[in-house]
């Protein structure tokens, strides 16, 4: 079960948020103000934090700028009532992962926390789980039930960037400068001789496959 801090001085805001987390298979830990986040962070462990910006003691910026200074790479989810750019700037700058702007969608949260969830997971352990097979970024290295297969970089990379995002769409543009970097000398035909390769290096998957979506781009897309 992952943890995740509630930081919110509305106590029935910071209810609300604690029940709807609790009903959809999280442990919420509450807490009025930065000061007691630190307070409950010294004493449990927390996968993510939800946090306000505008709250007595020390707001949200402070405190994510506090766990940034000490290297926590905890991801925050800002939620506050500020909507204007400079806010979400200065709470991008000092460091927060995802940003939303209060009345809030608490169905729209759920989702945004199990993003921020999953982008850290993949971040730490650098592996990718879909279904029966397992991507390790550090070995450029697919594992299947019936074996392992070792990738060349650009494709591995390519590869781990679509599984990362199951059904987000992306353009041949973004994979090239993603991948191959802004400045490479290649054009797009390069993504399409990739993911051509991987299609048929991967035909018999059952967990997952690369679909072409006319007109905008690729997209993986998991299967079972």
């Amino acid at each position: 079960m992952f943890n995740v801090l509630v930081v919110e001085d509305d106590s029935k805001l910071r209810q609300l948020f604690c029940t709807v987390l609790s009903r959809n298979g999280y442990r919420a830990l509450p807490a009025a103000e930065g000061e007691e986040a630190l307070s409950v962070l010294d004493k449990e462990y927390v996968d993510l934090i939800i946090c306000d910006i505008m709250m007595p003691q020390m707001d949200g910026f402070e405190l994510t700028r506090t766990l940034r200074d000490n290297n926590n790479t905890l991801p925050i989810l800002m939620v506050t009532a500020r909507e204007n750019f400079a806010d979400k700037q200065q709470g991008f700058l000092v460091g927060i992962d995802d940003y939303m702007v209060k009345p809030i969608n608490v169905n729209e949260m759920i989702l945004r926390v199990g993003a921020l969830l999953r982008r850290a997971r993949i971040i730490s352990e650098r592996r990718i789980e879909c279904g029966g097979t397992l991507l390790d970024y550090d070995s450029l290295t697919v594992f299947y039930p019936e074996g392992s297969l070792l990738l060349p970089q650009k494709e591995f990379y390519l590869l781990y960037k679509l599984i990362s995002y199951p059904n987000k769409i992306f353009t041949k543009q973004q994979l090239m400068d993603e991948i191959w970097g802004m400045d490479s000398e290649s054009d797009e035909h390069t993504v399409v001789v990739h993911i051509n390769r991987l299609r048929e290096r991967f035909k018999a998957s059952q967990d997952f496959e690369i679909v072409t979506v006319r007109g905008l781009g690729y997209k993986a897309v998991r299967l079972g």
